[in-house]
């Protein structure tokens, strides 16, 4: 599948089959390798002269925000695939694939009537792809919510002792609480062991001897318990700190405990059934969007055409995905059917062109061309 195709419209000056033919030979010819298609637009409603210049000024910046959208959603999806661990699943407007929407485009009569104007037309584009982002604001920032929230959950349960969840490494076993002990925690430099042992039992009076255990031990610190008499706490925790060990305040709680692990499982269920959801909803609506912008497009083209080449409209709008390499050689075929004798009026300012850095993205060439990025 190509990521990048040519979207462009030739004047035609006899008939449209004889343009087609003569440019499928000369493609076939001097760039095998270019795919080309034509790109269907109906006959849609002109209006006036002054309205499709009004228009084609608005053109362009509503182009770069459909297209930025797509992308957005498309970023989002590869992110939620990448993160639940699924396979890329190829993009889709109702079933088919993006490219193939793109190179056998049918305008969609029912949605977008040919005879309303195409100011009511590109609005109705605009203000359907804006809803559409806002409701993606919304749905990301939910499951980025919920996303941080375990985020913070899991910092605390993998931080450093210092600043970790202590519930989960300890056990009802391990606390004493009576009418005169408790059992403290204390956080204990990694090299400062033997110090600990040592010296715990005469930080103050009243510390039970051989009552400390080491319960945890990560990269900085180990986690060990000392059990004393509950009135000269607050003298044992100013000792300790003096001698650099951190008492941690805790209570052991078997309801808060459950409680916290009941709020971890519903948070971790209710992230993946956030990102399940929000991924069908990519999905879904990043069809709607480029359904969208393939009719934007055609509107484009169609607007451009008249202004380029005047009433009637008669021109043929076809996409080609030329090679990097080839893009030169396609440009040139294209330029030589174009039949204008003012050619070299709208070549790019490399070439010496009067039209050089006019257009926008819309290439200054003597036919309507832009480039669609799909990917």
């Amino acid at each position: 599948m190509a990521s990048r195709y040519w979207v462009v419209s030739l004047p035609v000056h006899n008939s449209a089959s004889t343009l087609w033919n003569n440019l499928q030979d000369q493609i076939s010819k001097h760039s095998f390798d270019t795919p080309l298609y034509r790109f269907n637009i109906p006959n849609l409603r002109v209006g006036t002269l002054d309205s499709l210049l009004a228009l084609s000024d608005d053109l362009l910046k509503s182009n770069a925000f459909i297209e930025g959208v797509s992308h957005k959603i498309r970023r989002q999806i590869e992110e939620l695939e990448r993160v639940s661990g699924l396979e890329t699943n190829a993009l889709t407007v109702d079933g088919v694939p993006v490219d193939s929407y793109l190179t056998r485009f049918v305008w969609d009569e029912a949605k977008y009537p040919t005879m309303s104007p195409l100011r009511e037309i590109v609005d109705g584009i605009h203000t359907q792809v804006a809803k559409i982002e806002d409701d993606l604001k919304v749905r990301v920032s939910e499951y980025n919510n919920v996303r941080g929230q375990l985020n913070a959950i899991n910092r605390k349960q993998s931080g450093s002792l210092a600043v970790r969840d202590l519930s989960n490494l300890v056990k009802p076993e391990d606390i004493i609480t009576s009418e005169h002990q408790v059992t403290l925690l204390a956080i204990v430099p990694k090299y400062s062991q033997k110090d600990w042992l040592s010296s715990y039992e005469t930080l103050t009076s009243y510390v039970v001897p051989r009552s400390s255990k080491k319960l945890y031990e990560d990269n900085e610190y180990a986690l060990y318990t000392v059990t004393l008499f509950g009135r000269v706490a607050d003298n044992f925790r100013t000792s300790a700190r003096e001698r650099g060990f951190q008492v941690r305040d805790f209570e052991y709680s078997p309801e808060a405990q459950e409680n916290r692990k009941q709020e971890l499982e519903k948070l971790v269920q209710d992230q993946d059934n956030l990102r399940s959801s929000l991924l069908q909803w990519c999905y879904a609506s990043y069809g709607e969007v480029f359904s969208s912008w393939m009719h934007f497009c055609a509107v484009r083209v169609f607007a451009e055409s008249i202004l380029r080449y005047g009433l009637p409209p008669s021109f043929l709008a076809c996409v080609l995905a030329p090679s990097v390499k080839g893009e030169k050689k396609v440009r040139t075929i294209l330029e030589g059917l174009c039949d204008s004798a003012n050619s070299t009026y709208w070549k790019t300012e490399d070439e010496g062109g009067a039209m050089a850095g006019l257009g926008g993205e819309a290439d200054a060439h003597p036919y309507v061309s832009f480039t669609i990025n799909i990917a």
